[in-house]
């Protein structure tokens, strides 16, 4: 059944979440995320669920390992410096392969840095935070419909290929109130979870133990030819990106999350004024749509990175165009007007870009 409602990006979430049947939430209290653990808290008992506030976010993402390898699905969510507590668990759980969700709405750092929005995590999210080069698929929605769509489609792929799926947001996009039609997404079916620990009283139980020491003779090179496989098949067939204004573009911005919809407000504001520019929004920040990004910027005289941080994003962005074109950023802070930055709206954006016309 369809629902219209109101609400904000962080209760699209748990929407999310519990309309992809999940009944298991960890949290830990961290600003600008707070409202979905307080949330989750009140739901769902309320539909036979649990839901356990831990002393930390180390015990919260542990937690959630215990639970994911039980077969359930389960989730957690944070912001920046309590997503760099989880990581030793977040590893532990790509090297036993487990699905497991989280969301990560961030804010601005380093260290416990401060609770005003950032894009700042996109290194920690996209490159592995933890250590042994694993992978984790990251959706990066820019609105509250999409975050509500997102958190269902992580589950299903988090489940599909037995991978942790990272939601990955910002304050702006948390906070933001907007319509929501809620509708769970048909997604298909899942592989059966013949792997979960039950234990021996449950039918078809067993004991068993997921370890992350892969000390066994001859285990570790097949191990890691199984996981190689399983990141090629991700990358082959799960890519995400949205393109606006691509078509006959010369000047292209490339931007996800909350400021993608600032950029989208000054590419508006430029084919008012005559000027080709477009907009390329990558929606799976890992695995990232380069060849997707490359193809957009052929014609165009150059690329600009609009995120908010001090250029994070904008190195997979030049990876993908291969120095092809300049690529300028738009960030945190201005580089046409020193002192001046903090949050970036499109009027700042579309001066700046018109710089490198």
């Amino acid at each position: 059944m369809t629902e219209i409602t109101i609400c904000t990006g962080n209760r699209a979430v748990c929407y999310g979440a519990i309309d992809a049947g999940c009944r298991h939430f960890f949290g830990y209290p961290i600003t600008p995320q707070n409202d979905i653990p307080e949330f989750m808290s009140e739901e769902l008992p309320r539909l036979g669920g649990i839901y356990k506030q831990t002393e930390s976010e180390v015990s919260s993402m542990n937690m959630v390992y215990g639970a994911v390898a039980a077969g359930v699905r389960a989730m957690t969510s944070t912001s920046s410096p309590g997503f760099s507590l989880m990581q030793e668990a977040i590893s532990g759980i790509a090297a036993a392969e487990l699905p497991a969700v989280l969301v990560d709405v961030q804010r601005g750092g380093p260290g416990l840095g401060t609770t005003q929005t950032a894009q700042m995590d996109y290194f920690q999210a996209t490159k592995g935070g933890g250590h042994g080069g694993y992978r984790q698929i990251v959706l990066a929605p820019h609105s509250v419909q999409e975050t509500y769509n997102l958190l269902q489609t992580a589950f299903h792929l988090a489940d599909t290929y037995r991978i942790m799926a990272l939601v990955l947001m910002d304050a702006i996009l948390g906070q933001m109130v907007e319509p929501l039609n809620r509708e769970p997404l048909d997604l298909g079916p899942v592989p059966e979870k013949d792997w979960a620990l039950r234990g021996k009283a449950q039918k078809g139980g067993r004991r068993d133990v997921f370890s992350t020491m892969l000390l066994k003779p001859g285990f570790y090179l097949p191990y890691m030819e199984r996981v190689r496989e399983k990141y090629e098949k991700i990358e082959q067939n799960e890519i995400r990106y949205d393109s606006l204004y691509c078509d006959d573009a010369d000047m292209l911005l490339v931007s996800y999350g909350s400021t993608a919809r600032i950029s989208l407000e000054a590419v508006a504001r430029a084919r008012r004024e005559g000027l080709k520019w477009g907009l390329f929004r990558p929606i799976t920040l890992w695995p990232f749509p380069q060849a997707e990004l490359r193809k957009a910027a052929e014609g165009c005289k150059a690329v600009v990175v609009v995120e908010d941080s001090m250029g994070q994003m904008i190195e997979d962005v030049r990876l993908a165009v291969r120095d092809r074109l300049p690529v300028h950023l738009v960030g945190t802070l201005s580089r046409h007007n020193p002192g001046s930055g903090g949050m970036i709206f499109p009027e700042r954006v579309y001066e700046e870009v018109n710089q490198w016309l």
